[in-house]
């Protein structure tokens, strides 16, 4: 009876021991064979007939977008990628080693698709990839990685800063084809836009617009490579540059359109123009530091700028041309002097010492009473008086004399170059507001 006890004992024992190891992760990794090095899992595409392609899934999610060059044409982002592929030599049934559903294994030891971004122009150093990967009992392989990435991206600037930019990222394997390699995505763009949106911290002046997913099979001119493409679409937000450089340019607009009510007579509307168009200028100059000058087409911001500096320079020459013949009018006034007010100052001045020019006349009071005046002085007493009144009246309708033909000619160029003025600057601002704000809702 011992003996019998003692063989069920130790046959409970080895039952024991064998679950045990089953329930081990060792258990399953020697089941895989992936206890030693297998150069064969490591080297070669985990297929068991060539013939079969193996289909790499990938999934990008848009976690930041950190900076837009427009100088360089390159789009900084934060991103993380999920890539998924089957190896059909490691798989298992979970009933078999209690349940285990997922499996860490060091990607060492594994084949790993040969997949780069095409566009991605950033250092190495920026990548961050697991060393494990996560194995699955049907062969599945999910190797997740981050990347700060810098990428190459073509920027219209036509329609700065109401602009909406695509920048294209795209997936494609660099030494295999579409028969050993084919590419696609585990969740619709739809889904990858959303979570993004969700998870994306760091925007900068840049808003997601929609992700867009592009699957490109390959020609016999490309190695018949697959390519996935994610087609970014980020839109702008305006409202800085609408503050900075939109408002203060019509600001300037509207400042020199009310310069034509500064009278001509006070010499200040010329250098009050000439001053907004040194204002214009160092507004030209902010804006060359932030639009690239490789250009083919010319932004409609630069349009909108060098089209108010033109206007408010064409301004500036015709409030020049207008100061010059109200000069010359005034020139020509001094010169058409009549005879008769030539001798009566002569007779004025007779007898008297030169008065200095633009001095004002004082009469001067006599101490005789008018009875005691003789004819000479009683004449020179009244002369004195209508000199002084003279002069008064002179004053007071200096400015009221009928104008010469230079100053009528200054007037006219005045008021016809107001009217254009006007109609250029409504029509003007009509085709930029039309052309602005159709960007802005075309998304």
């Amino acid at each position: 009876m011992s003996a019998l006890r003692t063989l069920a004992f130790l046959a409970l024992v080895g039952v024991s021991s064998s679950q045990t190891s089953d329930c081990s992760y060792v258990g399953l990794l020697t089941h895989l064979n992936l206890t030693t090095t297998n150069d064969l899992l490591a080297t070669m595409r985990p297929v068991k007939s060539w013939t079969t392609p193996t289909l790499v899934q990938l999934d990008m999610l848009l976690y930041g977008i950190l900076e837009v060059d427009e100088k360089t044409q390159t789009v900084t982002t934060h991103i993380w990628v999920e890539m998924r592929w089957t190896n059909e030599f490691l798989t298992w049934n979970p009933e078999d080693f209690c349940e285990v559903n997922v499996l860490t294994v060091p990607q060492s030891k594994l084949w790993l698709p040969d997949v780069q971004i095409l566009e991605d122009v950033s250092d190495t150093s920026s990548i961050h990839r697991s060393s494990v990967v996560n194995l699955y009992p049907n062969g599945t392989l999910s190797a997740p990685a981050r990347q700060r990435m810098t990428s190459t991206c073509w920027l219209n600037l036509l329609m700065f800063p109401f602009d909406t930019q695509e920048c294209n990222i795209t997936f494609s394997s660099i030494n295999s084809d579409g028969s050993a390699i084919q590419l696609g995505s585990v969740n619709t763009d739809k889904t990858l836009t959303l979570i993004s949106e969700k998870l994306m911290i760091t925007k900068g002046e840049w808003e997601l617009t929609k992700m867009e997913i592009i699957v490109f099979n390959g020609t016999k001119t490309t190695g018949r490579r697959h390519e996935l493409t994610y087609k970014v679409i980020i839109a702008r937000k305006p409202m800085l540059y609408v503050i900075n450089l939109i408002i203060p340019l019509l600001y300037f607009l509207v400042l020199d359109f009310a310069s034509f009510f500064i009278s001509e007579d006070r010499g200040e509307k010329l250098s009050f123009k000439v001053t907004i168009l040194l204002s214009i200028s160092v507004m030209l100059l902010i804006l060359k530091d932030i639009l690239p000058s490789t250009e083919k087409k010319l932004p409609w911001i630069a349009s909108y700028c060098v089209a108010i500096f033109t206007i408010v320079g064409l301004s500036v020459l015709e409030a020049m041309l207008v100061g010059y013949l109200y000069d010359l009018d005034g020139c020509c006034c001094k010169t058409a002097q009549s005879p008769a007010d030539a001798q009566v100052d002569i007779q004025l001045e007779d007898n008297n010492p030169k008065e200095p020019a633009g001095a004002k006349y004082i009469p001067e009071k006599s101490s005789l009473p008018l009875d005691r005046l003789n004819g000479y002085d009683l004449l020179k007493l009244i002369l004195e008086k209508v000199k002084a009144t003279q002069q008064e009246v002179e004053e007071q309708n200096k400015d009221q004399r009928k104008p010469g033909r230079c100053r009528r000619a200054a007037v006219i160029i005045d008021s016809v170059f107001f009217a254009l003025y006007f109609l250029t600057d409504l029509v003007f601002l009509s085709y930029m507001n039309t052309h602005w704000f159709s960007a802005i809702y075309s998304y």
